[in-house]
């Protein structure tokens, strides 16, 4: 590694300013500082000097989102050769899915990156890593036959219209990944809904009485009182399916263990804030048991055990790994509370109410990314004007 970075650095001063190659400074700098820890030191007032910087901070939270993706990929492929009914080993499995998902990542990643590149050439700045993340959470929240070319159309509009026109990395309030699920979910709704997204069969594969529709789904168009969840075999599925990850659904978000591994990760590294998980997780929970309380035939989502509505959907992987994103939510501590808390008590309201959209964590995060400043404003005033009356007095 030494011999390559005294390579780099011998052709270093071809892309600096004055250089053959000036016009490229924002790409050299972008390959460079994700392969070495830069040795400049900041010429202002800072809060911390160490060697951390947003590579290596995004780089963790892609780490903490490898369980998922991981397991994801093999999800994919098991749920392929259960709606096939072909008998396959592990390994099988996990390739296939891997082959099946690794265009979308690509797709997200070239189209992502490739206009920051650009973005950042023709303002003359630094290259910004918050698409290192970006990149990965939109394919793994996405339906995994979701075509590659809607895909690219989606990514392009995310990255310009909620990120790059507001400044780039940290200066946008809405959450990338997320907006552009809901740019595909309400551009192309046909192709975003429905009972064959959701599991790959590859080259347009149709299995006799197979539904590959996600248990939310399945609960959205149930009638009667008697409202179970089937898997793609026809089985019914129990909490361990649910837990385990073992169902139909995007394929980064169907396995709750391995989302609360990636918890794990982010919280032991201090990447995410635990007031904004709890909090969420609180909403969550008791919006889901009193609509259990409440609950009737005619809003058939709000009739399950409360404990499955946690497993179900994308709720635990947004709150943990777009609901907890530094840049669009609340800053202040307080804040924190009362927007992990509406995130929560939203999302499930939606899943419950709203039967043509079960699945309600997307809203609910992007509304409150929206209100995140608000929230922020109020308490800074609330704490400022309590202040103010204890020095009156």
């Amino acid at each position: 590694m030494s011999k390559l970075k005294q390579k780099i650095d011998s052709i270093r001063p071809q892309f600096e300013k004055g250089g053959k190659y000036e016009k490229l400074h924002s790409v050299f700098d972008g390959f460079y500082t994700f392969l070495y820890t830069p040795n400049e030191t900041s010429q202002s007032g800072v809060h911390i000097h160490d060697s951390n910087d947003s590579k290596r901070t995004m780089i963790t939270v892609v780490l903490a989102l490898l369980p998922c993706c991981l397991f994801g990929m093999w999800n994919v492929g098991y749920q392929h050769f259960l709606a096939t009914g072909a008998c396959d080993g592990f390994f099988s499995q996990f390739f296939y899915g891997l082959w099946a998902v690794i265009p979308q990542i690509f797709t997200a990643y070239i189209v992502g990156l490739g206009i920051e590149f650009i973005v950042a050439q023709m303002r003359g700045h630094e290259i910004q890593e918050g698409f290192l993340v970006s990149g990965i959470l939109i394919p793994m929240i996405c339906p995994v036959n979701t075509p590659c070319w809607m895909l690219a159309v989606a990514v392009a509009f995310a990255v310009i219209f909620a990120k790059e026109v507001f400044g780039g990395t940290g200066y946008n309030f809405l959450n990338v990944a997320l907006v552009t699920r809901a740019f595909l979910f309400f551009a192309y709704p046909q192709k975003m809904s429905g009972d064959s997204v959701f599991v790959s069969l590859g080259n347009g594969a149709a299995v006799d009485g197979y539904s590959g529709a996600t248990p939310l789904g399945q609960l959205a168009t149930a009638t009667g009182d008697n409202v179970h969840i089937y898997g793609v075999d026809g089985q019914i599925l129990d909490f361990a399916n649910l837990f385990w990850g073992t169902i139909p659904g995007s394929w980064g978000e169907t396995s709750t263990f391995c989302i609360l591994i990636g918890a794990v990760i982010l919280l032991a590294t201090g990447m995410a804030s635990w007031k904004i998980m709890l909090s969420a997780l609180a909403g969550g929970l008791g919006m889901a048991c009193l609509g259990f309380a409440v609950g009737n035939p005619a809003y058939p989502v709000s009739m399950i055990n409360p404990l499955y509505q946690l497993c179900l959907g994308g709720f635990l992987f947004a709150i943990v790994f777009m609901a907890t994103d530094p840049v669009t939510s609340c800053r202040t501590e307080t804040g924190k509370w009362i927007y992990g808390f509406l995130v929560g008590a939203i999302a499930m309201t939606i899943r419950f109410y709203n039967t043509g959209y079960p699945e309600g964590a997307m809203l609910a995060v992007l509304l409150m990314n929206c209100f995140a400043p608000l929230i922020d404003w109020c308490v800074v005033n609330s704490n400022i004007r309590r202040r103010m009356k204890r020095v009156a007095a």
